[in-house]
């Protein structure tokens, strides 16, 4: 990875973690974004991204994607909640996240859960027993 895309993907890490929680595991987010087009977002495409990331978590009903675009660096996504649902007391969504950016695409599910008023970006084990 070159210094640019490491500093790019360290700074939406960043960015990504307040979206969720102050205590979200860093690696979580490394691990979701790693070799992905997020890594050549620009600024204005990571905060359309976040946008959609808010509107899609606190906004968006199952099955109706929250898009997004920028015209400048033709970077865009999609992001869908395929489920909600409730697990060991929090509200919880199961969420696609397509990106497309500079030829690059990924096609991601993840799961996040609203614990302390933040969404949580969760791994598998944490999901066990729901």
């Amino acid at each position: 990875m070159t210094s640019k895309s490491h500093f790019l993907l360290s700074t939406l890490i960043g960015a990504a973690c307040t979206l969720v929680a102050p205590g979200a595991s860093a690696q979580n987010w490394i691990n979701l974004l790693k070799n992905t087009p997020a890594e050549n977002f620009d600024d204005e495409d990571l905060r359309l991204f976040l946008d959609a990331a808010r509107k899609t978590l606190n906004e968006a009903p199952d099955n109706q994607p929250v898009t997004w675009e920028n015209p400048k660096s033709r970077s865009r996504g999609e992001m869908t909640v395929l489920r909600t649902f409730e697990s060991k007391g929090n509200a919880c969504k199961e969420v696609r996240v397509r990106n497309e950016s500079r030829g690059r695409r990924s096609d991601n599910r993840k799961t996040l859960c609203k614990v302390d008023e933040r969404w949580r970006l969760m791994g598998d084990s944490q999901m066990k027993g729901k």
